[in-house]
C-alpha cells in the first residue's frame, strides 16, 4: 500500500483527495502549511507528495527544495499557477509533474500512478550492465546514477527515465509519442510541452554547453537522439 501527504490549504481540496485516494486504498496524509509538510514528510516517509504552491507560511516550491534536500520522492504539484515561467521554476526545484487548477480527478490519479510507478526500482532483467562514457558525464543504467566530472548529478525519477530512455536507444531518433509514452505513460501523447522542460533540464545539468548540445539533440517536429 502506497502512501500520499496532500499539501493544500483549500480544505474542499483536501477532502476530495483524501475521500478518492483512500477509496483507491491509499494511506494519505494532510498537510495544510508548508511547515507540516516538511515535518510530515519527515516523520510518515510518503511515497509520492501532491502539493499547492499557493501555501499561507510559504511558497510551495520552497517546500519542494525542502523535501529535495534528502529525498527523491516523487512530487506532484497542484496549483493554480498556470504560467510557464512559474511552472519551470517548480520543475527546476526537483517537482516531478505539474497539474493545473481545477483539475480532472481522473487524470490527478493516471499521473499520480504514473509518478508511483516511475519512482519503483525496476524489476531485474538480467543481461549486461550498461554504462555509457561522454567526455563530460558518465550514465550507470544499472545503478541508476549520473556523474558529471567525477561528481554524482541529482536528477529528479522523470528526468532519470527520459535520460533512460533516450541512453537505451543511443544513436537512434526517439519520437516524441513514445518518449511520452515511455516516461509519462500510454495515455500521453501530445504534451510535447513536457518534452521541451525536461530536455532544457538534462542539457543544463549535463551538457558542457547546454545552448549548443552535442550529445542531446532535437529532430525538430519527430524527436530526440542521444548521441555518446
Amino acid at each position: 500500500m502506497h502512501r500520499v501527504l496532500v499539501v493544500d490549504d483549500e480544505p474542499q481540496i483536501v477532502r476530495a483527495l483524501v475521500i478518492n485516494l483512500k477509496a483507491r486504498k491509499y494511506e494519505v496524509d494532510a498537510a495544510h502549511d508548508g511547515a507540516t509538510a516538511l515535518q510530515l514528510a519527515a516523520d510518515r516517509h510518503p511515497d509520492v507528495v501532491i502539493l499547492d504552491l499557493g501555501l499561507p507560511d510559504m511558497d510551495g516550491v520552497d517546500v519542494i527544495r525542502g523535501i529535495r534536500g534528502w529525498t527523491r520522492v516523487p512530487i506532484l504539484v497542484l496549483s493554480a499557477r498556470h504560467s510557464s515561467d512559474e511552472k519551470v521554476e517548480a520543475l527546476d526545484a526537483g517537482a516531478d509533474d505539474y497539474v493545473t487548477k481545477p483539475f480532472g480527478m481522473d487524470e490527478l490519479l493516471a499521473r499520480l500512478r504514473a509518478a508511483v510507478r516511475r519512482a519503483e526500482p525496476a524489476a531485474s532483467e538480467g543481461g549486461d550492465v550498461a554504462t555509457v562514457k561522454t567526455e563530460t558525464f558518465t550514465v550507470d543504467l544499472a545503478a541508476k546514477k549520473v556523474q558529471r566530472d567525477g561528481h554524482d548529478v541529482r536528477l529528479t525519477p522523470t528526468e532519470w527515465h527520459f535520460l533512460e530512455v533516450l541512453v537505451r536507444n543511443s544513436g537512434r531518433l526517439v519520437g516524441q509519442k513514445q518518449l511520452l509514452k515511455e516516461v509519462w505513460g500510454p495515455s500521453y501523447g501530445t504534451e510535447t510541452n513536457y518534452l521541451r522542460v525536461y530536455m532544457a533540464q538534462l542539457r543544463r545539468k549535463l551538457e558542457a554547453d547546454p545552448a549548443h548540445p552535442r550529445h542531446f539533440v532535437t529532430e525538430p517536429g519527430m524527436g530526440y537522439r542521444f548521441e555518446p
